[in-house]
């Protein structure tokens, strides 16, 4: 859940919006509650500071109300996922995460030590898909597409990652599917590890722009 002002995002969704779009939700889908709710706060590359309390604790009123199941949040730190888990239980974490965008690497040990899914959006890139000399090398080696590659490496980064890739390709989603086979070896992980972790020679073939 979110609100938009203007066309755009709004950072800080005030509380009554976000009961006005879980209620909106409900009557559109016909249902008594929803089943998981995420609460975002931040912007697309990354989360922003401040105390989310007022709009978490509006969602887990709603849920205490009968209406929400399980809530979750979505482009948030650490210290906010703390903060949120003062009110309620949050059963997710979905953040920009992906083998070229690392900065959650400590967020996603963290989440898997409380047992709380994390769901990286933009597994493939987003607006600017993975182009990468080691990715393609990779996944040459291992007679697999580059897509495939960088998914299977997001399911062996952690076993509390979920993934949740859209396409409207019949042959990107044959991808999608082909990355749960596709076991890495070794040598293929520390290749794919060095992209997102500093390594000039491998990150800086993703070029410019927002690489979410």
């Amino acid at each position: 859940m979110t609100a938009r002002r203007a066309g755009r995002l709004a950072a800080r969704p005030h509380p009554a919006e976000l009961r006005d779009q879980v209620h909106d939700n409900l009557r559109r889908l016909g249902l008594d509650r929803l089943d998981v709710v995420n609460l975002r706060m931040g912007g697309v590359e990354s989360p922003e500071p401040g105390v989310i309390a007022e709009q978490f604790g509006a969602l887990a009123e709603l849920q205490q109300q009968g209406l929400i199941r399980h809530l979750g949040l979505s482009t948030v730190s650490a210290v906010q996922l703390a903060e949120a888990q003062a009110i309620a239980p949050v059963v997710c974490v979905q953040n920009l995460y992906n083998v070229a965008r690392r900065a959650d690497d400590a967020l996603v040990d963290l989440t898997a030590a409380q047992g709380i899914a994390f769901v990286p959006y933009f597994p493939l890139g987003g607006f600017s898909p993975l182009q990468s000399g080691a990715l393609h090398a990779v996944a040459d080696r291992l007679g697999a597409t580059p897509l495939a590659v960088a998914l299977a490496w997001l399911l062996q980064r952690s076993p509390n990652v979920l993934l949740i890739p859209g396409t409207s390709a019949v042959a990107h989603l044959r991808e999608n599917v082909a990355a749960a086979g596709l076991e890495l070896p070794a040598d293929a992980l520390a290749d794919l590890d060095a992209i997102g972790r500093g390594n000039p020679s491998t990150a800086d073939e993703f070029g410019g722009g927002p690489r979410s």
